[in-house]
């Protein structure tokens, strides 16, 4: 049996609501992070018993393995139980060499991502992820990494088999009712903007654009987003790491290492956590869910020590004064809405 649900929001008007608090899966696709598939499901179980009904997965994590062992849990849950969001943008390419050099491990799944946006890349990423997952549906289907970010030099050639057929095809998955809500996965705001200009879109999920670290989308996203009652899910709250381990001198920041810059921010955030008693990651944790663009928030969980101690710090008021204070310091956006705490009773 599991715990209190999670509070749920709704995701526009699809009669999709996804719990406040979702499950990241990246990285129990990672053999480093979460070793044995015992592990996994371990951490999986805790998320459970939690209340967690939103999980959301990749063919990118693990080159599978993610998807795989996420299936292996939910298959015998309730299916109306739960939310799921998987991915598409990437097929998955029999290539043994790669893995064992990318991976540096015997039990990594033998396949090398390779990008596809076009129409049969996507409908034939969404039907392997259901073979992976080993489940009837995905609730949510992401279009991943279509931005510059990650595209760089490729990032035009993208653009033109999504808008030659990928975003076709997305499109008929939601309205055959095979998938029941759309949107993308990325790490930049710009193509969202842009995406929104192509198609109507759901929700979208953002990584590291609405952090501690970075709240600009609260001047040029965000106003759209609520205007046009599409729904955001808050990714790498943490900023790929920084702001779990604090300012050290190999601190990662968007996936890279931090600059000295960055470093020196967070370590005045950090002076002004302390200040109000409360750690760096519980107030990282908690800015997401205080403004209304934001519908959930999907941490990544390593383990079920660290899901505890994440989870303990929504169970836990952060005083009023500290947002007061960094917005003072001129560390926060002064229009960044203060998260309601305790998040969870």
């Amino acid at each position: 049996m599991g715990g209190a649900l999670i509070p749920k929001r709704a995701i526009g008007a699809t009669g999709l609501e996804i719990s406040r608090i979702g499950f990241g899966g990246a990285p129990i696709g990672d053999l480093k992070r979460a070793p044995s598939d015992a592990a996994a499901q371990k951490l999986l179980q805790s998320v459970w018993d939690a209340g967690i009904r939103y999980f959301d997965t990749a063919p990118f994590y693990g080159s599978g393995l993610s998807e795989r062992r996420i299936g292996d849990f939910l298959r015998d849950k309730p299916r109306d139980e739960y939310v799921l969001s998987s991915k598409v943008g990437r097929l998955l390419v029999p290539d043994r060499a790669w893995a064992m050099e990318k991976h540096e491990n015997p039990r990594a799944m033998p396949f090398r991502p390779q990008f596809d946006f076009t129409y049969r890349g996507v409908m034939r990423s969404h039907e392997n992820s259901l073979q992976r997952l080993g489940l009837e549906r995905i609730d949510i289907l992401f279009l991943h990494d279509i931005g510059a970010f990650s595209q760089k030099k490729n990032h035009a050639k993208a653009m033109r088999q999504l808008l030659n057929g990928g975003l076709k095809a997305i499109e008929e998955l939601r309205r055959s009712g095979a998938v029941r809500a759309i949107g993308a996965g990325v790490n930049e705001w710009q193509i969202i903007d842009e995406l929104m200009n192509h198609a109507q879109f759901d929700v979208f999920l953002l990584a590291n654009r609405y952090t501690l670290l970075d709240q600009g989308v609260i001047d040029t996203l965000f106003p759209r987003i609520l205007r046009e009652r599409v729904s955001i899910v808050a990714g790498a709250p943490l900023n790929s790491g920084i702001l779990a381990t604090g300012p050290i001198p190999t601190a990662m920041y968007d996936y890279a290492q931090a600059s000295d810059e960055m470093i020196e921010k967070t370590r005045r955030i950090k002076e002004l956590t302390d200040k109000h008693g409360t750690t760096l990651i519980r107030a990282a944790l908690n800015l997401p869910l205080g403004h209304p663009a934001v519908t959930s928030i999907i941490p990544g969980f390593s383990n079920p020590a660290e899901f505890a101690d994440n989870l303990a710090g929504y169970h836990e008021a952060i005083p009023d004064a500290l947002w007061r204070d960094l917005k003072a310091a001129g560390l926060l956006h002064p229009k960044a809405p203060p998260p309601a705490t305790p998040a969870l009773i």
